[in-house]
């Protein structure tokens, strides 16, 4: 059997435990043991490689408590390694590897860790089978068997790190900073403490660089103060701003919607399959490249009159009814001729005109209005003279709001909902959604529950 350890010699650790990282000033972090993961790893943001002498050492930072983002160590250790790791849907990336001594319990010993963006993940740390083999044995029922620290313990030991301020600094990155919805969330942060600071899409660039990569605002002003960014990017410049926030989360910016989830969201054929994959009832829709098809694509979803759509449209605009079969092949051959992505989509009849919006934050819908079409309209939009009212939603069109998303991956999203003889149906989702219609219809204070969704993310609590 060679130089193996004893079972009985072996300690037994839980499913969770509490390690120490002295050499890198952690006092404590929650680790989930993962005996299928072969090396253990760190969640780490800002990650620089530099030269101590004739070694390569890492820089980073880690933010060591679940669910808090405002606590910060800055971490340095020798690079060992660089490895291609494959994530859990199959990408690879390379990802650095350093050495350092862990604390567990009493006992203390040398572990490699790999240096991963676990933004997203519940832990801030895995750890792996190299550091556990020989020395311990899971109990999975189990949790914290070498040592365990009380709510009151951690903040004592983050005491240091948790220096009052008097708020959050939080960049609106929009277009228009005189539209409603943008005045209300400046007016909504700033009457909670915070800074709240109007940033042009258009205005903002980026230096992408290993070392010091950066955001820079018109005139050359570095862009390294904020603490959240609240997206509100206008369809015709989404490429460029959600290429700003990826910058914005690579330099460890808390954005409240991702850039991976507005795109989604932006690409209206991506998003219905999505939808249709994940059991969520749509419009019957269709999808095609050639003309000669045009005549079943309109048989497909049940004949005119019958909905069409350009992917890129928004707030009801790039969106036709088609009254007749006839007039359906010819709107579509239209569009067809000139290179234009259209989705051809079942028109709901008994909807007369209505539909619902739901405002959905972080998992919950914090408020629901019912819009109306203008007579002579076949589709409601307060953009467009359409009326807003209050309405009580079912609990299938709540759920049926948050599960869309929940898909999307957006924390703050519209959702739109039209009531059918088959039940509520989805119509699409929107991630930035306006604040006037709805705040209007309901009397409730959304801009104020955008800022508290981005202090509970920041685990920020005012004085």
């Amino acid at each position: 059997m060679g130089n193996t350890t004893k079972f009985d010699e072996l300690q037994v650790i839980g499913g969770e435990e509490w390690c120490v990282f002295e050499e890198l000033g952690i006092p404590a972090i929650k680790a989930r043991v993962d005996s299928g993961a072969k090396t253990s790893s760190i969640q780490a943001n800002n990650v620089k490689v530099y030269n101590k002498g004739v070694e390569e050492w890492v820089k980073f930072e880690v933010n060591p408590i679940q669910e808090n983002r405002s606590v910060t160590i800055t971490c340095e250790a020798p690079l060992v390694d660089r490895r291609t790791v494959k994530s859990s849907v199959g990408i690879s990336e390379e990802r650095l590897v350093v050495k350092t001594s862990i604390k567990l319990g009493n006992n203390i010993h040398s572990v490699e860790l790999t240096l991963a963006n676990r933004d997203t993940m519940e832990y801030r740390m895995l750890l792996g089978r190299e550091a556990i083999n020989q020395r311990y044995i899971v109990n999975p029922a189990e949790s914290y068997c070498m040592q365990n620290f009380s709510e009151e313990e951690i903040q004592e030991k983050y005491a240091s790190h948790m220096a009052e301020k008097s708020g959050l600094t939080i960049a609106l990155l929009a277009s228009n900073p005189n539209l409603y919805s943008n005045k209300r969330i400046i007016e909504a942060g700033e009457a909670r403490g915070h800074e709240v600071v109007f940033l042009n899409v258009e205005n903002a660039y980026m230096k992408l660089d290993t070392k010091s990569p950066q955001i820079r605002y018109r005139g050359g002003n570095v862009l390294n103060k904020f603490d959240a960014v609240i997206p509100r990017i206008k369809p015709s410049v989404t490429f460029y701003g959600c290429a700003l926030i990826r910058q914005f989360d690579n330099l460890g910016v808390y954005c409240l919607n991702t850039a991976e989830a507005i795109t989604q969201s932006r690409d209206k054929l991506f998003a219905s399959q999505l939808f249709s994959k994940n059991d969520i009832d749509i419009p019957i829709t269709g999808f095609a490249k050639s003309p000669m098809d045009t005549k079943d694509l309109i048989r497909m979803v049940n004949g005119a009159p019958l909905i069409i759509k350009l992917l890129e449209s928004t707030q009801g605009k790039g969106v036709v009814l088609a009254e007749t079969n006839k007039a359906a092949e010819s709107v579509i051959n239209a569009f067809k001729s000139v290179q234009t992505n259209i989705l051809v989509q079942e028109f709901i009849k008994e909807a007369n005109g209505q539909d619902i919006r739901c405002f959905v934050v972080n998992g919950k819908v914090v408020a629901s209005m019912q819009r109306q079409a203008q007579k002579g309209e076949f589709r409601a939009n307060i953009h467009q003279g359409g009326v807003a009212s209050l309405i009580k939603i079912t609990s299938e069109e709540r759920k049926l709001a948050v599960k869309a998303a929940k898909i999307l991956n957006l924390a703050v999203a519209g959702v739109d909902i039209i009531r059918s003889n088959k039940g509520p149906l989805l119509l699409e989702v929107n991630s930035s959604p306006g604040l006037e219609g709805i705040e209007y219809a309901t009397g409730l204070d959304i801009a104020n529950v955008m800022i508290r969704a981005i202090e509970k993310k920041l685990n920020y609590t005012s004085n």
